[in-house]
């Protein structure tokens, strides 16, 4: 007779309940971490790690009783992918065979810009995701990750982050879907079903709060209210949890005094009770370590420990450390109740379960052939990296002629490495190993742009540092030519590494090093000049903007960024981007966002301008949609518990096929409390081609006007506001008035939080 918990038929619940009754503590707590290879040479990708790790028990010794998770066997260090899945299958025997159950561990890996694996395609950055405003494509996008994924044995991947980026000083912008709780839950829960659709838990970082840190400082403490937290950091994790994310990963920072890895009203009472959570939490690496050693909230590691696993941290990551040793102490001297480690363990247990680890006959993956790089996955990069250029000015030099000559100049013009974002496995990983190759090909756009036009090319200066003698060569390369193409930007890195990054904070939003002075010294040669950013966040050019020819901006755009780029200048693709982050203008002035109040605005009452160069949803192209009416069918009365239609006429009248993106933003006239003077609550991505028309139906609950009221829960208020579309959230075209009618209404984790929207081509 077969036991329950080996049964498939049976309901996941009685077959983890049956399994969890049979286990030792021992066996227990075995299942509630994860192992990062046997001992790994982790210093170099992060400080502090050894700390937090402590020292390494023998292989046999770890997975003596079991062992919960496996730590990237592939984003670790250079693995050749047929031998890393074999590498993997035989560690998984090993597990299976050491533990008198047979259960095998949960694989995790990053994934942030595709699989962080050598060889592996990389995708563009999650800025890009959001520059392209293409939910469809993200959900593309991340499906083909997570089949590479699954094909190497691997379960688990560790994103997307859906942090809203609210300072630019913050080095893991780059890592953010933007500035827009709305369009980051969007494109974040696209993500979410393409990785969980191909089989892969999805884990949703950093919950919650860490972009609202300090002065942009990583890891800093973070100061904000509940309503910003509410209507600001939690709404992209709460359309991600709908979308069917099952994993969730703990923020590093503390809110007002409370470390998020100890806070059983975040991880427990808001996510699981308010939110409906029933996966798993994991903690985020070493921060379980670090309510000791950084937070100095915990004397102990068996004290960090408990207030962890109390708080509602499952899993603890990259490898044992407090969830091992110090915690069977605890329980076994009584200062924590076993039913805490049976409440983590019955989670991880049913994920297992979930993923068929408790299947009879389950075996591990074990490709005979592995391609993580496939043509139609570099297609794929292709597709997202040219959706995501944004055109943020043009004077008309761009597209460029076919008979200009170029003087391609700039630190990023001639390396790889500006393509690639921090997660990227080159900057990550293959940053320690001078003597291994990239693994994949990637061009720059020196090489792209050589392809079609006469090209001369000097560096100018380095991202950091430089001298000016290379400063005068480029000088003399652009002095000589017809079109100057600068490119500058970030250097992506960690912990100090780069200029963007995880840890690779800023002061302030100016160029990197010596960049804007060879951007003056390139204008001064009165030769026109393009400014091709490839950036982690944008940066202040509003002493340049007036004097260039054009300025594009690529943020991270992957391994097939280059082309993508190439072809947006030369006119073989339209630029057809908008950003998700807002350019800032003079000054520099942060904290801001498009989000902000009226006082938050340029106003009489303050003599900072905080108005910003280029703003959000902005972006340009080569040729424009015509826009015809822009009407509320349904009426001038919004039922606060119903939905109005808007209908938007879009026409094609160039010569060439055209992207709009069709932004609807929300103003409330007046309010309870003070909101933003307006947010985006819909957005739709229509091509046309030359002639073609096309109607835009946006379906918008009054669930999407709700915020959070003065009682602190969320209500849909009564009253006058106005819907206003366009084309960014300054190029308006149509203010519509409406009025909320009918009582106020409380809503909550069930309420609708995207507008049906409806493409139709005539």
């Amino acid at each position: 007779m077969t036991d329950l918990w080996r049964d498939p038929a049976a309901p996941a619940d009685a077959r983890v309940a049956d399994l969890v009754a049979r286990m030792t503590l021992e066996e227990k707590v075995a299942q509630l971490s994860g192992v990062w290879g046997v001992d790994p040479d982790v210093g170099d990708m992060a400080p502090m790690l050894r700390d937090g790790m402590g020292e390494m028990a023998p292989w046999a010794e770890v997975i003596a009783d079991g062992l919960g998770q496996l730590t990237r066997p592939f984003g670790t260090e250079p693995v050749d992918p047929v031998a890393g899945a074999r590498a993997l299958a035989e560690r998984q025997r090993q597990v299976v065979a050491a533990n008198r159950f047979g259960i095998p561990a949960q694989v995790h890996e990053e994934c942030l810009t595709g699989l962080n694996a050598w060889q592996a395609t990389i995708y563009p950055s999650p800025l890009c995701w959001a520059a392209s405003f293409d939910p469809g494509l993200v959900e593309r996008m991340a499906a083909r990750i997570g089949a590479d994924l699954r094909s190497l044995g691997v379960h688990q991947g560790l994103a997307p982050v859906l942090d809203v980026a609210r300072d630019l000083r913050w080095g893991r912008v780059e890592e953010t879907l933007g500035e827009d709780p709305f369009l980051a839950g969007l494109v974040g829960a696209a993500y979410v079903r393409g990785l969980e659709g191909a089989g892969v838990v999805a884990t949703l970082k950093h919950f919650a709060g860490y972009a609202s840190s300090r002065a942009a400082r990583n890891m800093a403490p973070v100061a904000i209210g509940p309503r910003e937290l509410a209507d600001v950091v939690l709404p992209p994790f709460e359309m991600a949890l709908q979308a069917g994310a099952r994993s969730v990963m703990n923020s590093y920072t503390d809110t007002d005094g409370v470390p998020a890895a100890a806070d059983p009203a975040l991880l427990t009472t808001l996510l699981r009770d308010t939110f409906g959570f029933t996966g798993t939490v994991v903690a985020d690496y070493f921060s379980i370590a670090f309510l000791r050693t950084l937070h100095k909230v915990a004397e102990s590691t068996e004290e960090a420990a408990r207030l962890a696993l109390e708080a509602g941290i499952d899993v603890e990551l990259p490898s044992p450390n407090a969830y091992a040793g110090p915690l069977l102490a605890a329980v076994a001297a009584g200062r924590v109740d076993e039913k805490l480690v049976d409440r983590a363990l019955f989670r991880v247990l049913q994920q297992k379960c979930e993923l068929g680890l408790l299947d009879p006959g389950w075996a591990p993956a074990e490709p005979a052939e592995v391609d993580l790089d496939s043509a139609e996955a570099r297609q794929l990069a292709l597709e997202v990296a040219r959706r995501s250029v944004v055109l943020l000015a043009n004077d008309g030099t761009l597209p460029l002629a076919a008979d200009r000559r170029l003087a391609v100049v700039g630190p990023r013009a001639d390396t790889h490495e500006a393509m690639l974002g921090c997660y990227s496995f080159p900057m990550h990983v293959l940053v320690h190993y001078d003597d291994v190759d990239r693994g994949v090909e990637i061009r720059t756009v020196r090489e792209a742009l050589a392809d079609g036009f006469d090209v001369t090319y000097a560096q100018g200066c380095p991202v950091l540092g430089g001298t000016d003698e290379q400063i005068a060569e480029a000088v003399a390369a652009a002095a000589q030519a017809d079109v100057c193409v600068a490119v500058l930007g970030d250097q992506a890195g960690l912990f100090g590494g780069g200029t963007s990054g995880e840890g690779c904070d800023v002061a302030d939003l100016r160029l990197p090093g010596r960049q804007e002075e060879l951007l003056e010294a390139l204008l001064a040669t009165g030769t026109p000049v393009v400014a091709v950013l490839l950036v982690g966040r944008p940066y202040d050019l509003s002493r340049q903007v007036d004097r260039l020819a054009a300025v594009v901006c690529g943020f991270f755009p992957g391994e097939e960024g280059a082309q993508a780029l190439a072809d947006v200048l030369a006119g073989r693709v339209a630029p057809s981007g908008r950003l998700p982050v807002s350019f800032p203008g003079a000054g520099s002035t942060q904290p801001s966002t498009y989000l902000a109040p009226p006082l938050g605005l340029r106003n009489e009452v303050s003599t900072v301008d905080p108005t910003p160069l280029f703003p959000f949803g902005h972006g340009l192209s080569y040729g424009a949609a015509t826009w015809g009416s822009v009407d509320v069918v349904t009426g001038s009365r919004w039922p606060t518990d119903g939905a109005c239609e808007l209908v938007v006429e879009l026409a094609n009248d160039e010569e060439r096929s055209v992207s709009e993106v069709v932004q609807v933003y929300l103003h409330d006239v007046a309010a309870s409390v003070v909101r933003p003077e307006q947010q985006l609550v819909g957005a739709a991505r229509v091509d046309l081609d030359p002639g073609a028309r096309a109607r835009v139906r946006f379906t918008l609950p009054a669930d999407l006007t709700s915020f959070t009221g003065r009682e602190l829960v969320r209500i849909v208020e009564p009253g006058a506001v106005e819907l206003r579309v366009g084309a960014s959230s300054a190029d308006l075209r149509a203010v519509l008035p409406l009025d909320l009618v009918g009582p106020s209404r409380q809503v909550g984790t069930e309420r609708a939080m995207e507008p049906v929207v409806v493409v139709e081509h005539l």
